[in-house]
């Protein structure tokens, strides 16, 4: 079942790489609390939509994200810990915490299972961005398919 507006975001324990690329626990549970936290995510690393139109968005704008009360911005996706840290690397996104769902626990938590085992990728997540206010979920815009309208920094940015 997927999640919705005012349901608490699930409160896993997930790796996130620091600085120098090295993974670290990072309890959302605690991250979200008494804060208000954008998460998006996507299909996966290196992949044309999310590292050409959705993440750069993110990155661009994240001065105006901030400037709407955000204390915190952070991407999820099906990918290991150290993929996840050379995508950040390659991106230059040092504003945006890299949540590495390696196993897919968040994602199905999330009701966000996408099967691309077709195109050679497994089971992934579908893109979606959502707003977290203390735990709590304030915004959540999910893409049926593969575009990325209902999850664009400015259909957050419009609901912030």
């Amino acid at each position: 079942m997927r999640i919705s507006v005012g349901d608490h975001y699930p409160a896993h324990t997930v790796l996130s790489p620091d600085e120098r690329g090295t993974p670290k626990p990072l309890d959302l549970g605690k991250w979200f609390d008494g804060k208000t936290c954008v998460i998006f995510g996507g299909p996966g690393a290196f992949t044309s939509t999310c590292s050409r139109t959705h993440i750069p968005g993110f990155i661009e704008r994240s001065g105006e994200l901030r400037a709407k009360g955000v204390d915190a911005v952070a991407w999820h996706s099906v990918n290991d810990a150290f993929v996840m840290a050379a995508w950040a690397k390659d991106l230059g996104s040092p504003d945006i915490t890299m949540i590495a769902d390696g196993s897919g626990k968040l994602t199905k938590a999330l009701g966000l299972q996408l099967d691309l085992t077709s195109a050679g990728m497994g089971l992934r997540c579908k893109r979606y961005a959502s707003v977290i206010i203390n735990g709590k979920v304030g915004y959540f815009g999910v893409e049926e398919g593969l575009a990325c309208s209902a999850s664009s920094v400015e259909e957050v940015l419009e609901a912030l």
